[in-house]
């Protein structure tokens, strides 16, 4: 069995491969707390949280903030990957606002950020995905051919928008609305 303990470079590298399910969930605990937590300081405690049971149109998670419902595909690499791309599903595109959140994050510490952004502006649809190449299996059939996925384009890095952090995000998302609460620490102790 795998030490865990003693090689701080080993054991990332054993726990992004055995344990890629739990990162990836980690990774989306943390940006939905993340959002939300800046929701309760800055916009009045106002963004609501759906996950679907199933994944079948391509979204992670269902954020509704100003008016604005957003469906989320996740994706997320380290800082030290060289990931390319990543496969958007047609899906995405026919629901409202639909966008990609791909969180860049220190495989160290776990911190959050930069994100990039593949969407429109809050309350628009999806940038059309026609003009993307279409993904393949990465394992071929017994022939050794890797088959289309028709329900999935390549969108390239370049096509994101780098979003420095949280604050910025939250407005990529749901726009400047301004809440009528914020969040005070010194009335919150007067209680």
């Amino acid at each position: 069995m795998k030490d865990f303990g003693h090689d701080p470079i080993d054991n990332e590298l054993t726990l992004d491969t055995h344990q890629s399910v739990y990162r990836e969930r980690l990774l989306e605990h943390l940006l939905i707390g993340d959002l939300l937590k800046y929701s309760w300081l800055h916009a009045g405690a106002t963004l609501e949280v759906s996950q679907p049971s199933i994944d079948r149109s391509g979204h992670d998670v269902v954020l509704e903030a100003n008016g604005v419902t957003r469906h989320l595909q996740l994706k997320s690499s380290s800082h030290a990957a060289k990931t390319p791309a990543q496969k958007v599903h047609l899906g995405l595109a026919s629901k409202p606002s639909g966008c990609v959140v791909w969180t860049r994050f220190d495989r160290s510490t776990m911190k959050l950020g930069p994100f990039l952004f593949f969407g429109a502006e809050p309350g628009l649809p999806l940038p059309p995905l026609d003009t993307f190449k279409t993904a393949k299996h990465t394992k071929g059939n017994k022939d050794g051919v890797k088959k289309d996925r028709p329900n999935l384009r390549i969108v390239r890095r370049s096509q994101f928008r780098e979003i420095a952090d949280i604050p910025a995000l939250y407005v990529a998302l749901f726009g400047k609305g301004v809440p009528d609460l914020v969040y005070d620490p010194a009335a919150a102790g007067a209680l």
